[in-house]
């Protein structure tokens, strides 16, 4: 598979003047919050109310607890042929039907797509214009869903990338028409990534990239794109796709990683800090939240980041999405990620003070 040509973290950004349409990282101040794929309401319009008014970037919500037909996987594979999904997001394939070369039906008014179409209209009724952030799950991710249901792994990836990059045109196309002055951030979610290194994982790493590096090219130079992973994903090999935005939570074990991450930071790349854990306890503060990151950022501070970098270039997230959660613990998770954001604030403004900047 020829990998192709698309911008990544080098990309030049808009200069505002030529008519071209504002990019996304050129509106976000640093430090705003966003959502992370899905949330836990049953009601949609409440669901938006809170994505609208809970963070810095509203992010389109997935709603599987209202129907798993808003789950990541059902998303990416409804309208393709030769795929069956069942009534509780379950995937059955037709092998003999399933064609990387038939084309995908992206009607978004079926019952898989009400979260999102609910926050275009209701955006739209409040004159949003800002910038909006959404999720989609990515090619390796859904070309792996599809090998577990017994696709040929050929067939399956090759389906995988036809489907994904369909539903992102669709996806992009009805934000572009319902908030055509809102500049869009997409991040491919791959969950199943972590296992991108191990020797049984159905494809090498390399052609794994190119999938993923032909999904974003659907949506650029027009969108911002990005990609997310919850797990411990090798972090260099997803960079190798040219992401614009990089998510994922902030762990030490991201340390050694450093010149990596410096050398995406200088390249006008930006990380999405998975800044308020979404697993085990849920802190009732910020205060352990705010101490992680600050540790991680200091710890790669001595392995050679740039301090302000970090700084400049960085939005805050819940660690994955609140879907899983009940609605008091999401409203908790996104006022603690307010208050770090609110913390990362202060600590740029005083760096610029004795900076003298």
């Amino acid at each position: 598979m020829n990998k192709p040509t698309h911008n990544g973290a080098g990309q030049p950004p808009t200069d505002g003047v030529s008519g071209a349409p504002q990019r996304v990282l050129d509106v976000i101040e640093p430090g705003s919050t966003t959502g992370i794929g899905s949330l836990p309401h049953r009601n949609a319009r409440q669901a938006v109310e809170f994505a609208l008014d809970g963070y810095d970037v509203p992010a389109i919500p997935s709603l599987p607890r209202r129907s798993p037909a808003e789950s990541s996987i059902a998303q990416a594979l409804v309208g393709a042929s030769g795929v069956t999904l069942g009534q509780y997001g379950t995937v059955a394939i037709d092998i003999a039907r399933l064609d990387p070369e038939a084309p995908v039906d992206t009607e978004i008014r079926r019952d898989n797509f009400v979260g999102f179409r609910t926050f275009l209209d209701v955006a739209a009724e409040r004159s949003y214009d800002g910038p909006v952030k959404w999720q989609f799950v990515g090619p390796i991710s859904v070309g792996v869903a599809l090998r577990r249901a017994g696709a040929p792994a050929d067939v399956a990836f090759a389906v995988s990338v036809k489907a994904v990059s369909s539903h992102l045109r669709a996806l992009s196309s009805a934000v572009s028409s319902a908030l055509p002055r809102s500049p869009q951030l997409v991040t491919l979610d791959e969950p199943f990534a972590d296992g991108l290194m191990s020797r049984d994982f159905p494809i090498a790493p390399s052609e794994a990239i190119d999938l993923l590096s032909e999904a974003m090219a659907v949506l650029e130079p027009e969108v911002t794109v990005g990609v997310h992973s919850c797990g411990e994903t090798d972090v260099a090999t997803l960079l190798e796709s040219g992401p614009r935005v990089l998510s994922l939570p902030a762990s030490l074990r991201l340390a050694p990683l450093a010149g990596y991450l410096d050398r995406f930071l200088r390249n006008g790349g930006w990380i999405a800090w998975g800044a308020v854990a979404t697993e085990g306890p849920i802190g009732v503060t910020s205060s352990r939240s705010w101490h992680q990151l600050s540790n991680v950022w200091c710890e790669l501070v001595q392995r050679g980041c740039d301090a302000a970098l970090l700084r400049q270039q960085c939005l805050l997230t819940p660690e994955c999405g609140l879907g899983t959660h009940s609605v008091a613990v999401a409203e908790r998770l996104c006022h603690s990620l307010r208050d770090v954001s609110r913390s990362v604030r202060s600590e740029a403004a005083a760096a610029k003070f004795v900076l003298g900047a």
